[in-house]
């Protein structure tokens, strides 16, 4: 009898946890710099980002997510583009 343990979830099953993010109906914005954003106006963006990952249920998923598909742009699980990109270099994920 064949077994189907080893076929990969569902789609829908991977990305569950997303309807318990503390984002969820929140402006994208918040999470993703405009064009040309800088200094201290997006310092302050992302830190407010951080403020609403900080008290999500899901952080661990999303930053994991966000790891694992080199999320190019935004706030993930509490990190910025920035962040992740330094974790990956530290763990040989990305070239330097």
């Amino acid at each position: 009898m064949a077994t189907i343990k080893h076929l990969p979830r569902s789609f829908t099953a991977a990305y569950d946890w997303q309807q318990q993010s503390a984002c969820r109906g929140l402006d994208s914005g918040v999470f993703f710099h405009p064009s040309g954003e800088r200094g201290a106006s997006r310092t302050r963006r992302a830190e407010r980002a951080k403020e609403i990952c900080a008290g999500c249920p899901v952080l661990t998923q999303c930053r994991e997510h966000a790891l694992a598909s080199h999320e190019p742009y935004g706030v993930w699980g509490g990190l910025t583009e920035e962040e992740r990109d330094w974790i990956l270099r530290q763990h040989g994920t990305i070239a330097g």
